[in-house]
């Protein structure tokens, strides 16, 4: 699990992430895995039905319910690119 990745949170997580609270997450940091028998702190950000990543969220979850679904966002996410500009 790394920064980027596309991953589904759900009930092997957290049992607050059953059913339909299930989410899925484009990592942006994970923490180390904490004292507590394997969970961690993940940031990300929540994808819509539409495939659009419309909310940052800071979640606290059993790393090993963690699923990574494919190491890239989905189809039709464009990652956001500086426009740096080169001056002649």
């Amino acid at each position: 699990m790394k920064p980027g990745d596309v991953v589904l949170i759900g009930a092997a997580c957290s049992v607050q992430f059953a059913g339909d609270r299930a989410l899925l997450l484009r990592l942006v940091s994970v923490a180390e895995t904490d004292r507590y028998n394997g969970w961690v702190w993940i940031t990300g950000y929540v994808f819509d039905a539409k495939g659009l990543a419309t909310a940052k969220r800071e979640l606290y979850v059993l790393r090993a319910g963690v699923v990574i679904q494919r190491r890239t966002a989905p189809a039709g996410v464009q990652p956001r690119r500086s426009s740096s500009r080169v001056r002649a």
